[in-house]
């Protein structure tokens, strides 16, 4: 029996350039990715998938019926995202295979840049792989079109295969680099109970935990003086702007945190002495330390206001996601039956929290509670991303597992 193996559906869907673009203020936000939607239709029309189809916003979606007999199973779905991130380009990806990786050095094409163990000791676990790595020019977006083969992958050998199941329902989305992924995604057309995203590192990640996540903007409308004659007149609003960041905790910075630990996060500061413009990025797995963050910024704003004059410092924080552990512990069978699917397929399962947010994250507050699955891959976002075919032949297994154990408990 012969099907496709989910490296060479990767490899064709990189050819595809899916970059999202988050001050485009359209949905999506790039019109390149319906050439990769359009493509996933038809391949999955091809794989029995009847009412495949892309909508108006770019989003993916196809059911296959429960198998006869099996129509009282939970509808499971499956969700992986069609963008890639802008950090490195995503145009023009030439993947390059390294067969029976053999440890050492990986040369990435004539770039000049080198993938090594030293940098990226994971590299020393998977001698004896075959990696397909980028050219060192672009990203190689196995984040995420990586889970989007192992997705369609299992939808081939589970209709090649025979194997029984309840509905499955798939879905691709748009955007979810830029954060905009669930914004438009209908789950009660996609009619799933539960699901599970493919998004996250190595195969036998299950992921549960991201962080609670604001953004905070801050205007800082300063005094302009001569600087000859500045003394007691002047506000400078740069000066200001470093004086608030004085006042959060040096050491609670993502350079110096990992795991669940929280942090603050200067993404952006311009201007002038007259007025300038900072943003934050506020983070933490816990719900209570989070909104005690929030409330730190907010009370030194208050305090440098008091010093300077009413109205010196605005600002405006606007929540993003949650953590979505408290929509999965309900239904806590969903990392229970990913750790055992894990197992049978010979992976060791690893609960990794997310130091960031996913689609799922989103998804599970809209009423799908939808845990994150690793796809085999490593060093998203940049051009030292690269995967593992045998990674990713299984997590194929694993979601066939996945599938076989809600199937088994009708």
């Amino acid at each position: 029996m012969f099907f496709m193996r989910a490296y060479e559906r990767l490899i064709r869907y990189a050819q595809v350039e899916t970059t999202s673009d988050e001050n485009s203020g359209q949905h999506p936000s790039s019109q390149n990715q319906f050439e990769l939607a359009n493509m996933l239709v038809e391949e999955m029309k091809a794989l029995g998938i009847a009412d495949a189809h892309v909508d108006e916003h770019c989003y993916v979606y196809g059911t296959i019926p429960a198998t006869e007999g099996y129509e009282k199973c939970s509808a499971l779905g499956l969700i992986a995202h069609m963008d890639v991130s802008n950090a490195a380009s995503g145009k023009n990806v030439k993947p390059q295979m390294v067969e029976n990786y053999a440890g050492g050095d990986i040369p990435l094409g004539e770039s000049g840049r080198v993938l090594s163990p030293e940098q990226y000791p994971v590299l020393e676990t998977l001698v004896g792989n075959t990696l397909i790595t980028t050219d060192g020019t672009t990203l190689l977006g196995a984040d995420d079109k990586a889970g989007i083969a192992n997705i369609l992958t299992a939808v081939e050998r589970i209709q090649q295969e025979n194997i029984p199941h309840g509905k499955l329902c798939i879905g691709f989305t748009p955007d979810e680099e830029i954060g905009e992924g669930a914004d438009l995604f209908d789950v009660a057309k996609f009619g799933a109970e539960y699901a599970f995203t493919v998004d996250g590192g190595a195969a036998g990640e299950i992921e549960y935990q991201n962080f609670n996540a604001a953004g905070a903007k801050l205007t800082i409308q300063g005094v302009s003086a001569h600087p000859g004659s500045a003394k007691n007149v002047m506000v400078n609003a740069l000066t200001v702007a470093m004086q608030l960041n004085s006042l959060l905790p040096a050491n609670e910075v993502p350079e110096h945190t990992e795991g669940t630990e929280g942090f603050y996060h200067m993404v952006h500061m311009e201007g002038t002495p007259a007025s300038a413009r900072v943003e934050y990025i506020i983070r933490d797995h816990d719900r209570g330390i989070f909104e005690q963050r929030k409330e730190r910024l907010t009370q030194a704003v208050r305090y440098l206001n008091q010093q300077y004059g009413e109205n010196t410092i605005q600002i405006k924080i606007e929540d993003s996601y949650y953590n979505m552990e408290d929509r999965i512990r309900p239904h806590f069978h969903l990392v229970e039956n990913a750790r055992k699917a894990t197992e049978q397929a010979g992976v060791e399962p690893h609960i990794v929290p997310v130091r960031g947010g996913t689609d799922g994250a989103r998804l599970s507050f809209m009423g799908l509670p939808c845990p994150n699955l690793g796809i085999g891959g490593f060093n998203g976002h940049g051009e030292y991303e690269f995967v593992s075919v045998q990674q990713m032949d299984k997590v194929v297994d694993i979601l066939l597992n996945i599938v076989k154990i809600y199937a088994e408990q009708k």
